[in-house]
């Protein structure tokens, strides 16, 4: 197992303690595990740990991010081949369940599989038996099923787009991973160590310490990337840091000191002429007043929200249009 992953599941917060001690316990169970929640809040560390907490620790963990790849390649992927059962398929290939035989399988953005391959994974599920694609000798495999997604899966299924039974063998147990957010008093212990991790790297003799008005910055931040994006920013301020502290946290890199002049320098109604256009405009003028609330709520978006005289899902809404998170 990865030694720097299982380092970074991290916390003493009251709902780390009870994911931890929910994820323990389904370890050593025998069936198909679905893992709930949003980007960057280690999804995969959590099957990782399911996996080494359970009796088929000696045998192989395989992943598959299912979203990375097209439809039509995602049942070879899963399956395997036989020669000549696709163009440039030259000879036979075994697929992820094979490989895994023993071991656990670890399926992320499953709500990307198409309906038809979700099939063949019920009945693996089901039967532990498949073929490979161009294929008709069944394979028996023995493999446990760990499915990760940020998507609504009840709701995909009330459309039928993902398959009500395949939806009821895989949630035997369901962990749902608590945004950061949710979790703010996990926040220092978080930074502090991805802060070591990254000096060491670095080569550095001393880790250089949080300020408070910096610590603060970080526990008050909303982190809608969570525990990914914290470690990104620890990490890039642990990189600029010239001194034993650190001071300030730069939570957009691309808002570089050079624009920011740039901007108090330009004055909004500056793109107001009919060259610019008036939608341009107006997307300027949104984006300037965003980062201005940010910057004025020390980047606590709900803070910012509030600013701004809108609702915290209509703010997010224009933080997803102008900055892209």
């Amino acid at each position: 197992m990865n030694i720097e992953s299982t380092q970074e599941v991290l916390g003493h917060s009251e709902k780390f303690l009870e994911l931890q001690e929910q994820l323990s316990r389904v370890a050593k169970v025998e069936r198909p595990v679905l893992i709930i929640g949003e980007r960057g809040t280690g999804k995969e560390l959590a099957a990782s740990r399911l996996h080494y907490l359970s009796n088929r620790w000696r045998e192989p963990f395989l992943t598959l991010n299912c979203a990375a790849l097209s439809p039509t390649l995602i049942e070879s992927e899963l399956f395997g081949h036989e020669a000549g059962a696709f163009t440039g398929a030259v000879g036979r290939r075994a697929g992820r369940f094979e490989s895994a035989s023993g071991g656990t399988l670890f399926l992320d953005e499953i709500g990307a599989v198409p309906l038809e391959v979700q099939e063949k994974i019920l009945r693996v599920v089901e039967y532990g038996t498949f073929e490979r694609v161009g294929g008709s000798q069944a394979i028996r495999v023995d493999v446990r099923i760990i499915g990760a997604t940020n998507a609504d899966l009840p709701a995909l299924a009330e459309e039928g787009r993902f398959k009500r039974d395949l939806l009821d063998r895989l949630s035997f147990e369901v962990l749902c991973l608590p945004p950061l957010r949710a979790r703010r008093g996990d926040i220092p212990l978080l930074a502090n160590h991805f802060a070591v991790r990254m000096a060491h790297e670095l080569g550095r003799d001393e880790v250089p310490e949080f300020s408070e008005e910096a610590m603060a910055l970080l526990e008050e931040c909303d982190w809608p990337g969570n525990v990914r994006e914290l470690k990104n920013v620890v990490e890039r301020a642990v990189y600029r840091a010239s001194g034993p502290d650190i001071h300030d946290i730069q939570f957009n890199p691309f808002l570089s000191a050079f624009a920011e002049k740039v901007q108090r320098a330009t004055p909004a109604t500056a793109s107001l002429t009919p060259e610019t256009g008036l939608k341009a405009a107006v997307q300027d003028l949104e984006r300037r007043m965003l980062e201005a609330a940010l910057e004025k709520a020390k980047f606590n978006q709900r803070k910012a929200a509030q600013l701004l005289q809108l609702t915290y899902d209509q703010f997010r809404g224009y933080y997803r249009k102008h900055v892209g998170l």
